[in-house]
């Protein structure tokens, strides 16, 4: 396989709670081949700082040695400017905006996904922060719209009036949620619609999706993976030619997130529930029904159950790819 079929960037999404620095630094130091992580987001207030909890994902000491990218989620923009004026204080040289995240929670205050339903002020807000030469790039994560693809037109028309970095396209609405196939047919339009370098999010979990990606959309600057990434640690790594994880790899790497989450937190119990979620994605890289023994891993309360159920998962044995074991059908 030639690195030259892909796109130029492989980058991790930004994956509340499993994308934790605690991930970043033990993925990077087991397995490697991202080019940048990005930080799942911060939602900046009128209060003018960052604080303890958000700080112990952005700042330079936590993620010492990786490229990452923070993250913000906010509707104001007097919020967005002075967190991206600290942010690059900090030494970074990219913030991106979350415009993508379907949660109810999010969306019901207008931010994230929630904010592509009034593109007028969605350009209001641009214009603010733009017209204040911020010290730092701005990128943007997206989706395809609210409930309809037709709404990417008008929305592409207030992206290309401002000098983004890239802008990041999860191919589906906010409607979608998670559920269904990406929008291919319409992250083509999206992709002839935009301006700016073009980043595609969406179903990547093999190294053939990655491939067929590149190759049906050869004008990307990149590709951002998230679940897809934490089901196969060794993605990116088997996309630049280097070698697929192995148990022992798997199982290494799954020990030291269950430490690091323990240092940081004070509680293995905490760290064993983290654990459980990790496993629902991991268990896809496992030959065979993996079914009752990621339930096992589920049910276990003690470490020593833990470790029981764990080891009988890693006995399958890996297969040569993962799978997408957490697809849900549409509701259309």
């Amino acid at each position: 396989m030639s690195y030259h079929t892909l796109p130029r960037l492989l980058d991790f999404a930004p994956m509340e709670s499993l994308g934790s620095a605690v991930f970043r630094r033990v993925h990077a130091r087991l397995f490697g081949g991202v080019d940048r992580y990005f930080i799942a987001f911060v939602t900046p207030t009128r209060e003018k700082r960052f604080t303890e909890r958000q700080l112990r994902e952005i700042a330079p000491r936590a993620n010492e040695g990786l490229v990452v990218v923070p993250q913000l989620l906010t509707r104001r923009a007097e919020d967005f400017i002075w967190a991206a004026h600290a942010l690059a204080q900090m030494g970074y040289r990219e913030v991106n905006f979350n415009l993508g995240c379907p949660a109810g929670t999010v969306t019901a205050k207008g931010k994230g996904a929630g904010f592509l339903r009034s593109p007028e002020e969605l350009e209001r807000f641009f214009e603010t922060i733009f017209a204040k030469s911020l010290p730092i790039a701005v990128s943007i994560k997206t989706r395809l719209g609210w409930s309809s693809t037709s709404e990417f037109e008008r929305l592409a028309d207030v992206f290309n009036h401002f000098p983004f970095a890239s802008v990041t396209v999860h191919a589906r609405l906010k409607t979608d949620q998670y559920k269904g196939h990406a929008r291919l047919e319409s992250f083509q339009e999206a992709l002839t619609d935009l301006c700016h370098p073009v980043l595609y999010n969406g179903d990547i979990v093999t190294e053939d999706d990655c491939i067929s990606t590149a190759s049906r959309f050869p004008n990307l600057a990149g590709i951002m993976v998230g679940r897809g990434l934490i089901a196969d640690p060794a993605l990116f790594r088997k996309l630049r030619g280097g070698k697929p994880a192995s148990v022992q790899e798997i199982d290494a790497f799954t020990r030291e997130l269950f430490e690091g989450y323990c240092r940081a937190w004070n509680s293995r119990k905490n760290a064993l529930m983290r654990m459980k979620e990790y496993w629902f994605l991991l268990a896809n890289l496992f030959a065979g029904d993996t079914q009752p023994l990621f339930k096992a891993i589920c049910r276990a309360k003690t470490e020593k159950d833990y470790d029981a159920a764990v080891h009988s998962l890693l006995s399958q044995g890996i297969s040569p790819q993962a799978r997408m074991g957490w697809f849900k059908p549409s509701d259309e």
